[in-house]
């Protein structure tokens, strides 16, 4: 059994966090097919349009992360959610790089909606993640690097049963062992907000996802479930 939480002090100190949860397993992850290619550079160019001239902290979905990781003593300006390094990306250097189909449409679906989006391997994933402050003793191999080491105490973190931390920082960066890559089968993909209207952006990033991932991947099985302070649990049977 897997699933993924939120845990009481997660949700009294942010009560208005939003997300959804989609587990998909029997995939056959691989390079992006063309067509999903093509959608992911149009996709770049309607949204470099839409955001023009606007800077990215005037976002809504952008500035309720900001704050969020603030209330946690992150530098929000250091350490930027998911979200706002893809835009950054964007907006810089005018392109996100196709990667592999699993991580292109997560990227496509969060530069669309401007919320983070994550991809989760589950393959050494023990038990149920838990999103929940760091007590420090946690283990964290940062992604393109061999290197273990500690979140610090208080971070917000995703950790399974037993201890391997997934994500730092909330949503911003994820683990090696957590990457979706060649081979991938089995993934928990999470969809998060904080702003005002979190609820609906989430929701229909959430059904933006599904569609992708049958039109590219035809998974054996899926299943989702929208989460929150009120309903703060997903879980999904046996691997």
């Amino acid at each position: 059994m897997g699933g993924f939480v939120y845990t009481e002090e997660i949700c009294e100190k942010f009560p208005g966090t939003r997300g959804a949860v989609i587990h998909a397993a029997g995939l056959a992850n691989g390079a992006s097919p063309p067509d999903l290619v093509a959608d992911f550079e149009a996709e770049q160019a309607r949204v470099l349009s839409q955001i023009g001239d606007t800077q990215l902290s005037e976002l809504p979905s952008i500035a309720a992360w900001r704050r969020c990781f603030s209330a946690f003593g992150v530098k929000p300006t250091q350490y930027r959610n998911a979200a706002e390094s893809l835009l950054r990306r964007l907006t810089k250097q005018g392109d996100i790089p196709s990667i592999n189909t699993l991580v292109d449409m997560a990227n496509l679906v969060s530069i669309r909606h401007r919320v983070p989006v994550a991809v989760f391997d589950q393959a050494m994933v023990t038990g149920v993640t838990e999103v929940r402050f760091a007590d420090g003793t946690e283990s964290f191999t940062d992604l393109g690097s061999d290197a273990t080491g500690a979140p610090e105490r208080g971070e917000v973190v995703f950790v399974d049963e037993a201890s391997l931390v997934s994500a730092r920082r909330w949503c911003w960066r994820q683990s090696a062992q957590s990457a979706a890559r060649t081979g991938t089968t089995d993934v928990l993909i999470t969809i998060e907000g904080q702003h005002d209207g979190a609820a609906d952006d989430v929701a229909a990033a959430c059904e933006s996802m599904m569609a992708l991932l049958v039109a590219h991947l035809a998974p054996g099985t899926r299943t989702a479930g929208l989460i929150g302070p009120s309903a703060p649990r997903f879980e999904f049977g046996g691997r």
